[in-house]
């Protein structure tokens, strides 16, 4: 086992002009299980590649414990990667896929048959070793690639959305199953997604990436409650935070006849997030026409459109952008009507309407 570390580590694809991955700083602890998430594109499968060493790094540096990695070979770096695609060989048992690699690395056929055997019983995969891998499940396949990569005892594990190609319902299930085995083999995993539930229920900590740049790296509670930047708080959470630009006027930043105190640095205009279930109801405040009531039995999310023409999304870019309410599931409005709600000042967040930067 060892900690990972890139030192302001880039990666420019050729013919293009701005890198996929920019001077990332990034250490990963020993143990540690680190996921990287952020939208396509944002450079997060990139990173993990340069770290296994099947793309280059043109400036900076990757470490894994005290060892310069950046030029080492893959084979050679002591790592042990898990797929999107489960990568089996259809001829092969669930036994000969896992211990392929220690066969071809000329480890004695005994020890073989005992590393597969004791990861098979870690992923509950005895029942299966001499089955074929058209004959398994989705998650079985997954587990079998997993257990390929426990058996080389690596140094570090890297999974590139490894639970992507699953129905919902077995992702949510392999994954605590993962972050199960990981807290039980204790080895140090950098963990890929883009989806942001995912990164917030499996990592000891999480690094956000957006357009190659790292904007914020931190434990999954500390990013839901103090994102350093609009983007980071528009990602973790779901349903997502509503981020809105309002006018300021007297210290004091206007949703609606919501009034919420501003910083005197915050400018004409500031840019507020508020999270959906910490929008209640009131008599006055912020108006909201409902435009959709999503009904989920244990809860209801209220969508809609801002009544008051002052108030702007700070993210109208995105497509079908709309403010989220979480609601009484009892009790929810009707479709087309009008709702007031309010926020308390201690779960409001503040962005600079310019660059996006906490306030």
């Amino acid at each position: 086992m060892a900690s990972v570390v890139f030192e302001a580590a880039s990666r420019i694809y050729p013919g293009s002009t701005s890198p996929a991955v920019d001077k990332l700083n990034l250490t990963v602890n020993d143990g540690e299980f680190l996921v990287l998430v952020g939208p396509s594109g944002c450079g997060k499968s990139t990173s993990l590649r340069m770290l296994a060493g099947l793309e280059e790094v043109d400036t900076g540096r990757i470490l894994i414990g005290d060892r310069d990695v950046t030029n080492v070979a893959p084979k050679d770096r002591d790592i042990a990667m898990v797929f999107q695609s489960y990568a089996l060989y259809p001829h092969m048992t669930v036994a000969e896929n896992m211990g392929f690699a220690l066969k071809i690395a000329g480890t004695a056929k005994e020890e073989r048959e005992r590393r597969v055997l004791d990861a098979a019983r870690l992923l509950d995969l005895e029942p299966y070793l001499e089955r074929k891998p058209k004959t398994l499940s989705g998650g079985q396949r997954q587990r079998v690639a997993m257990g390929r990569a426990i058996v080389r005892e690596p140094q570090v594990f890297l999974m590139d959305e490894p639970l992507s190609n699953l129905d919902a319902k077995l992702r949510v299930a392999t994954r605590t199953q993962i972050a199960a085995l990981q807290r039980r083999l204790g080895i140090t995993t950098v963990y890929v997604t883009h989806d942001q539930v995912e990164a917030m229920t499996m990592g000891d900590r999480v690094a956000v990436l957006k357009d190659g740049l790292l904007q914020q790296v931190d434990t999954p509670r500390n990013l839901y409650d103090n994102p350093a930047n609009a983007f980071v708080a528009g990602f973790i959470g779901s349903p997502a935070m509503n981020l809105l630009t309002a006018p300021v006027s007297g210290g004091k930043a206007m949703l609606g006849n919501l009034a919420i105190s501003v910083p005197a640095s915050a400018g004409r205009e500031v840019t507020v997030g508020i999270r959906p279930e910490s929008l209640t109801p009131a008599s006055d405040g912020f108006h909201v026409l409902v435009e959709v009531v999503e009904e989920l039995g244990s809860d209801a999310f209220v969508y809609g459109k801002p009544a008051d023409s002052n108030v702007k999304f700070a993210n109208a870019s995105d497509e079908g952008v709309q403010i989220i309410v979480r609601w009484d599931p009892k009790n929810p409005p009707k479709e087309g009507s009008t709702i007031a709600v309010t926020a308390q000042t201690s779960v409001v967040h503040l962005f600079n309407s310019v660059t996006g930067e906490r306030i």
